[in-house]
């Protein structure tokens, strides 16, 4: 039997369980990527080993375990947090991205893992991209990948369990869409393809393909489960219990069994000979690839309902506008509490979160928030996913800048909105690095592009400003975000990080973030932030043009700018911004809150 550790067990003592299992089963160096079998940004908790194993919390970074080396490769949003997680364990940050990169991680098992050894990794969690890659750097230098190690079974106690929630139906009218049509959409993009099957892991595709949601992941109204769609039936699956009696007997009337979750790669390795299963590389797993008989024509592509559910409808959009409005109420009685309180009462960062939630929850609709408010106050606001933790958080008093990252779940749509506030006196560094930044989101929430452009060549357009000011940022500078779905959907990122590929195309109908910023460590951080949705501009000899509309109804505070840095075409952007604010989410408001409305809304 192996020997398993108390839960309340260090980092080292753990560190030193792995490697013991890794000399068992004879291999070098254990991979552990943020990554369950569907792909997933947010982890249920059975899959949130490397955070178990180095104490790093973020939700993005790569863990690498050999005899003598620990270290966690993650980028720049999470460097500081980092820092401060790792301090101690025996566990190293490996920087990513900007002019301080490191080698991938792949990279560096290749040159640091010796001749004729064995790189182990759960080949369950692991993408078949990334497996591809990592199999080509070590096989370059000699080194054996091996995929069927889940090491954790063995050495973590009390792992979690599968999540139980009970699935529930996305219904009318916020479903505007049916599921038979949306599977119809599915069947004949399939049909283009020359697959008769197609195989779908990733939980988002799933919740907007079947117009089901759930409650497996934290902030995700998503559910584990996979599917296997074929010429005239399909299988979800997905673990007993999850799917009430009624809502089966609904998915049936539509051709869907209910399958148990364990049974998708049996389902997988029974597909006909000479049929063909289209997958998407980037979002299914090399375990399940491997389930699939060597008699299968495999297409590749990206997921057709990834582009689907991308492009939202207009009776999709009217409902956004609407939970814009309601989301924007919640935030004018959040700040005028914020404003009236301040000075008068404790206020900390978790105050911050817990008063900003309990004012959404008040308005129609709400589920639940669309990830962790992060609210942090001058030196904490310059890590742009900082989280206040009962153990460290800021007291809000003296003076500087208090940025706040939000965002809720709706049934009629998701939200995600950055604002920066005052807080006593600024200096004229904090306002000259708010206006910039606000010329950056100006900048871009203005323009009128190509459709079909690719959305990572947009990025510059909100650099450009913070360029000229001999500043920078190291995120995206957008993602997509769903409808009552994940806040980070593809296929469009508006980043230069990422690669401009054909997938990557602007559409009609798309929603994404605008959020540049700047972060100085130690200091302040600015990022403002609002969600625009693509909408038809013009078209010429030269083609059809797409342009931004503002989607988040929230005032940008006017008293952390410097006037002198704004051209009169950013005032009148910015004056009727808030004047479109006013008139929206008046009507939603009374009392304080609506004093507040109409005094950070007047024209500068």
């Amino acid at each position: 039997m192996n020997a398993r550790l108390p839960e309340t067990s260090s980092i080292p003592e753990r560190l030193a369980t792995l490697r013991n299992a890794m000399a068992r089963e004879g291999v070098a160096a254990y991979l552990v990527p943020s990554a369950d079998p569907h792909l997933s940004e947010y982890l249920p908790g059975r899959w949130q080993g490397r955070q178990w194993l180095s104490g790093f919390t973020g939700s993005a970074g790569t863990l690498v375990v050999t005899a003598d080396f620990a270290g966690v490769w993650t980028d720049s949003r999470y460097w500081e947090q980092a820092n401060a997680q790792l301090a101690g364990t025996g566990v190293q940050l490996m920087k990513m991205t900007g002019g301080q990169q490191t080698a991938p991680h792949f990279e560096w098992l290749a040159q640091n893992v010796a001749t004729g050894s064995t790189v182990g990794v759960d080949g369950a969690v692991l993408g078949v991209s990334a497996a591809r890659a990592l199999s080509q750097a070590l096989t370059a230098h000699g080194v054996k990948l091996r995929t069927d190690v889940d090491l954790f079974d063995a050495i973590w106690p009390q792992r979690p369990s599968l999540p139980a929630a009970a699935v529930f139906e996305h219904a009318a009218p916020h479903a505007s869409v049916a599921r038979s049509e949306k599977l119809a959409q599915i069947r004949r993009a399939m049909a283009e393809k020359g697959a008769q099957w197609h195989f779908i892991s990733t939980l988002d595709d799933l919740a907007w393909l079947l117009n089901l949601r759930g409650a497996d992941v934290s902030y995700n109204p998503v559910f584990v489960a996979h599917a296997l769609i074929g010429p005239e039936s399909a299988s979800l699956f997905v673990a007993d219990g999850k799917v009430p009696q009624a809502l089966a007997d609904a998915l049936a009337r539509d051709n869907i069994s209910v399958e148990p979750y364990a049974k998708a790669a049996d389902a997988l390795a029974a597909l006909p000979a000479g049929c063909t299963l289209l997958i998407d590389p980037r979002r299914i797993t090399y375990g399940s690839l491997q389930s699939v008989p060597s008699t299968v024509n495999v297409v590749e592509a990206v997921n057709p309902s990834t582009f689907f559910k991308s492009r939202k409808t207009e009776a999709e959009a009217e409902h956004v506008r609407e939970t814009m409005e309601q989301d924007g109420a919640a935030l004018a009685e959040f700040f005028a509490w914020f404003e009236g309180a301040l000075g008068r009462e404790t206020i900390t960062e978790l105050t911050i979160d817990e008063r900003l939630t309990a004012a959404r929850a008040r308005r129609p609709g709400f589920v639940s928030l669309s990830f962790a408010t992060i609210a942090g106050f001058n030196a904490n606001g310059a890590m742009p996913h900082y989280r206040a933790t009962d153990e460290a958080h800021s007291v809000i008093e003296g003076n500087g800048l208090l940025l706040i990252d939000s965002g809720a779940q709706y049934l009629s749509g998701t939200t995600d909105i950055t604002r920066v506030v005052p807080v006593g006196t600024i200096s004229e560094a904090q306002r000259r690095d708010f206006t910039i930044v606000l010329k950056g989101t100006m900048a871009l929430s203005r323009a009128k592009f190509p459709r079909g452009i690719r959305s990572p060549m947009l990025d510059a357009i909100a650099r450009a400003p913070i360029w000229e000011a001999g500043a920078d940022y190291g995120h995206g500078t957008g993602h997509g975000v769903g409808y009552f779905l994940n806040v980070h959907e593809g296929p469009q990122v508006i980043s230069h990080y990422a690669p401009a590929e054909p997938w990557t195309a602007m559409e009609e109908g798309m929603i994404t973030s605008v959020e540049p910023g700047i972060y100085r460590p130690g200091q302040w951080g600015v990022r403002i932030e609002n969600l625009v949705l693509n909408v038809p501009a013009e078209k010429t000899e030269f083609g059809d043009f797409l342009k931004f509309e503002t989607l988040t109804l929230c005032p940008i505070d006017t008293r952390c700018l410097d006037l002198s840095l704004l051209r009169d075409d950013e005032r009148a952007w910015l004056n009727g911004y808030h004047e479109m604010v006013r008139t929206r989410l008046s009507p939603h408001v009374s009392g304080e809150a609506k004093a507040w409305l109409e005094l950070r809304t007047q024209a500068i």
